[in-house]
């Protein structure tokens, strides 16, 4: 079978119903986009219970199952117009029940891989033709039944043996809760107040209009939901991974590349990755943009970012380590994709706080920052708040630039790039070159000529002469003299009252409680809620 290609990724199996949760996303923003409360639920009602991705139905039968009904059983009937279509048993049912949940099988054409879609969608976005009719009849493996009503809801139904995974605890520990980003998310929708247990990065929508509501709502499902399930799929590979039974990693290469790269990248980036999505890759794509990281130089102002483009490496050894049963290897490769999936919510985090801080940005803008900052923030507290740097989190800062001007072609003043570790490793090995005179080349003292102080002459400090500074003598600093330094001067070394003060004003930047940021943390605040811009230096481009 033909498998299609994500964003020039080949996956091992058919994903076309991962790649379609963007249409999701799709519908959420137009819904969104009306700018109505009456837009805003219906919104949340596809947030909710999707549509387009993993097309499903729960099904009322007139009677009860006669025996037991098993999670892969092959279901088939008629749609309205007469036509066979197939499906399977989504889930095991006992005998005696006369409710069961299905699954319509699924092609590989994206653009129709699926007969029967319809969930939360409004109507003019419903697919029924290959949906089973109501009141028609069906057949469970031998038996037949007649269907009496039909529940397109959500479905879900997944272990997670890993649990908490490395990148998730961040997160958990920062917010206090496991559903952080659902929590964040309904707030926007609902126009409300999050009130996480910690006390930490909560937001109140409340405060915004539907303008900064929609921005917190479709930035926080895209790259908050959406970020951390990309990543569980990732650790799901770690889980399901087989050292000695190579046929068995199947399972574990479909939770990489089936699922984790589809939901990464969406089905409207087509087949090279070229096309304008709504999740993950298409948000690093508008930020190298901003950043002038484009390219797989990363020095383009458009274009695939460099970020997806070794992602995409990152994406191949996974998946070749899986297929070789290579488990050990693939724990790098994780950790890898976690630090560089994180480079487009610091450069969206720095975009958004200069729009505010520099060029008068409102609402829209500070939601938007809002976002990117809930997105990443927890990375960041994870941190030593004393190293001020991107090292703690695996960021190089070549590969988030600095804030581009397309029109001046130059970058903004205060937001040039970061110095890239490699430039200063450049600098040091500069230093560790040879003199000015190579070793080629006479010494500025020729062996043959006579030296400055030749042997038969006297020393510039004869032995007999006392010396600049005699025992007898007293020092440059005699004991009864001040010092350089005197008591009501400041030490160079700060006291052990100022290096407190400072420590506790550094772990504030982390905390959100630093009077000093130029703009404070919570949506609540009268600014962006972007930390450790200003005061705390960990975002800062030197």
């Amino acid at each position: 079978m033909l498998v299609l290609r994500i964003a020039g990724y080949e996956p091992m199996s058919q994903i076309t119903d991962y790649n379609a949760i963007d249409l999701d996303q799709k519908s959420m923003e137009t819904q969104l986009g009306v700018g109505t409360e009456e837009g805003f639920q219906l919104a949340k009602d596809i947030y909710e219970q999707g549509g387009h991705s993993k097309s499903h139905a729960v099904i009322t039968l007139k009677t009860d199952l006669a025996a037991d009904l098993s999670k892969g059983t092959k279901i088939t009937g008629f749609d309205t117009e007469g036509n066979t279509i197939e499906a399977r048993a989504y889930s095991s049912a006992s005998a005696g029940t006369n409710v069961i949940k299905i699954k319509y099988a699924t092609t590989n054409i994206q653009a129709t891989h699926v007969g029967c879609f319809v969930g939360a969608l409004v109507d003019t976005d419903h697919r029924k033709k290959g949906c089973f009719g109501e009141g028609e009849t069906i057949t469970v493996g031998t038996k037949t039944y007649t269907s009496d009503e039909y529940d397109y809801t959500l479905l879900t139904s997944e272990d997670c043996p890993g649990c908490p995974y490395k990148e998730f605890k961040k997160f958990y520990d920062y917010y206090g809760s496991s559903t952080y980003a659902d929590e964040y998310v309904t707030a926007a929708l609902d126009g409300t107040a999050t009130s996480f247990s910690t006390g930490l990065g909560d937001a109140d929508y409340g405060e915004y209009t539907l303008v900064g509501r929609g921005e917190g709502a479709k930035k926080g499902s895209a790259y908050m939901n959406v970020y951390m399930y990309v990543l569980r799929e990732f650790e799901d590979a770690i889980d399901e991974c087989i050292y000695d039974e190579v046929d068995q990693n199947y399972v574990a290469a479909h939770a990489w590349g089936d699922k984790g790269v589809a939901f990464y990248t969406g089905s409207l980036e087509g087949t090279t990755g070229a096309g304008s999505g709504k999740l993950l890759h298409a948000l690093a794509d508008k930020r190298c943009a901003n950043y002038k990281t484009c390219g797989n130089n990363g020095d383009e102002v458009e274009g695939i970012s460099k970020i997806n483009y070794l992602l995409g490496d990152q994406f191949i050894l996974g998946q070749n380590a899986l297929l070789t049963y290579n488990c050990g290897a693939i724990r790098p490769y994780v950790d890898r994709i976690t630090d560089l999936m994180s480079v487009p919510m610091i450069q969206g985090t720095l975009r958004y706080a200069y729009k505010v801080d520099k060029q008068g940005g409102v609402e829209k803008e500070k939601a938007e920052g809002a976002v990117f900052m809930a997105a990443v923030i927890p990375r960041v507290h994870d941190c030593n708040a004393f190293e001020r740097n991107y090292e703690c989190m695996g960021v190089n800062g070549a590969l988030v630039g600095g804030l581009f001007n397309g029109a001046t072609n130059a970058y903004y003043v205060g937001a040039e790039p970061k110095k890239d570790a490699e430039e200063k490793e450049d600098a040091e090995e500069k230093e560790d070159e040879p003199s000015v005179l190579p070793s080629d080349e006479p010494s500025v003292l020729p062996s043959d000529e006579p030296s400055v102080l030749p042997s038969d002459e006297p020393s510039v400090l004869p032995s007999d002469e006392p010396s600049v500074l005699p025992s007898d003598e007293p020092s440059v600093l005699p004991s009864d003299e001040p010092s350089v330094l005197p008591s009501d001067e400041p030490s160079v070394l700060p006291s052990d009252a100022e290096e407190k003060e400072d420590a506790e004003e550094k772990e504030n930047c982390v905390t959100g409680e630093s009077s000093s940021n130029v703009l404070a943390i919570g949506l609540g605040s009268s600014a962006l809620a972007v930390a450790l811009l200003a005061s705390c230096g960990v975002f800062y481009m030197i």
